[in-house]
C-alpha cells in the first residue's frame, strides 16, 4: 500500500486553477501538474493511498463543486484512480519543463540534461512526492522575494525554511548566498525529497540541514533564532504559527510568507500586526499573495 497512490484528475475552467491548487494542497496532494485542454485545464495531483479513503475523495469532489458554484463557474468534473509509484513518475513528469523564475533562478528537472553554461542559478529537482517544483505561483513569489532579499551579498546570515517540501526554497537560499539554512517539514516524504535534492545539487550537508519537525525542531537546532524565515504553506497553518515567530526570528530578522489566497491576506496581516509584525511588502499574482514581514 505504501507504493500505491491516488491520481486525482480535475478538468476545470482556467479561472478555477488557483482555488483548485489550494484545495489539493490542503487535501495533502503533491507533484501537481497542469495541462491545457482546449479552453480548459486538466489538473493532476497525487496523494498516498494510505492517507485518504474513498469517502475523502468524494468529499474533495464536493468541495471543488462548491468552490466553482460560489465563483459562478462550471462544475469541474473530478475523477481518481490508483496507480503505483512508477506510473506516478511517468504520468506527471512529462508535463514539467525547465522554469525561469525572477531574474536569477532556473529550475531544471533532474531527468533532463542541464545547460553547460547559464547566467542563472540552476536548481535541479526531482521532487518525488513532495510539493514544490517551482511551477506554482506561491513558490515563484517566494523565490522572487528571496531573490530581492539577496540582491546584494547578504553576509553571514542563517535562514529557516518552515515546511520545506521538495527543498526548493532552501536550496535557492544557499545558492543565493545564505551562510546556512535549516529546513524542516512534518512530512517524512518531504524530508527525504529535500535531502535527495541537496545531494543532487551538490550542496554540503553542513550548509543545508534538513530535519523532520516544525518550529519546535528549529528552535531546538538554533535556540537564538534566525535572520530570516521562509514559509510557503497554507494560510491557516501560518496563522497558527504567528505567535511563535517572536522566538523564531531575531529582532532585526524578516520573514517571507506565501501560500496565502488574496482574500485571506487581510486576516493574516491583522494577526501579524497584533503580534508585533509589519507587512513591509505584499506581492500578489493571480489569486495568491506573498507577504514580506519585519518587526514593528
Amino acid at each position: 500500500m505504501s507504493n500505491s497512490w491516488w491520481e486525482i484528475q480535475v478538468l476545470c475552467h482556467s479561472n478555477l486553477e488557483e482555488s483548485i491548487f489550494w484545495r489539493l494542497q490542503k487535501f495533502g496532494c503533491s507533484g501537481t501538474a497542469t495541462e491545457v485542454k482546449g479552453q480548459s485545464y486538466l489538473i493532476r495531483a497525487y496523494v498516498p493511498q494510505m492517507k485518504v479513503q474513498l469517502l475523502d475523495l468524494a468529499a474533495l469532489s464536493l468541495w471543488l463543486r462548491q468552490d466553482a458554484l460560489i465563483l459562478g463557474l462550471p462544475n469541474p468534473p473530478t475523477r481518481w484512480r490508483l496507480i503505483n509509484e512508477e506510473d506516478w513518475a511517468s504520468s506527471w513528469k512529462q508535463h514539467w519543463q525547465p522554469t525561469e523564475i525572477g531574474d536569477r533562478i532556473l529550475v531544471y528537472p533532474a531527468w533532463l540534461t542541464p545547460p553547460e553554461t547559464s547566467e542563472r542559478i540552476v536548481i535541479r529537482l526531482d521532487p518525488g512526492m513532495a510539493f514544490g517544483t517551482g511551477t506554482h505561483t506561491t513558490t515563484q513569489l517566494c523565490l522572487e522575494s528571496l531573490e530581492m532579499r539577496f540582491l546584494y551579498p547578504p553576509g553571514d546570515i542563517i535562514i529557516a525554511d518552515l515546511g520545506c517540501g521538495s527543498g526548493i526554497l532552501s536550496m535557492a537560499a544557499v545558492l543565493l548566498g545564505a551562510s546556512k539554512v535549516y529546513a524542516v517539514d512534518t512530512d517524512p516524504l518531504a524530508v527525504q525529497s529535500s535531502r535527495q535534492s541537496r545531494e543532487l545539487n551538490q550542496i554540503a550537508p553542513e550548509r543545508l540541514i534538513i530535519e523532520q519537525g516544525s518550529i519546535e525542531k528549529l528552535l531546538e537546532l538554533v535556540p537564538e533564532g534566525f535572520d530570516g524565515v521562509l514559509c510557503n504553506i497554507l494560510a491557516e497553518t501560518i496563522i497558527e504559527m504567528i505567535p511563535r515567530f517572536d522566538k523564531l526570528i531575531k529582532p532585526k530578522g524578516w520573514g517571507i510568507l506565501s501560500g496565502i489566497l488574496l482574500d485571506q491576506t487581510k486576516s493574516v496581516a491583522e494577526i501579524l500586526e497584533g503580534n508585533g509584525w509589519i507587512v513591509a511588502a505584499l506581492w500578489k499574482r493571480q489569486d495568491w499573495a506573498c507577504l514580506n514581514i519585519r518587526r514593528a
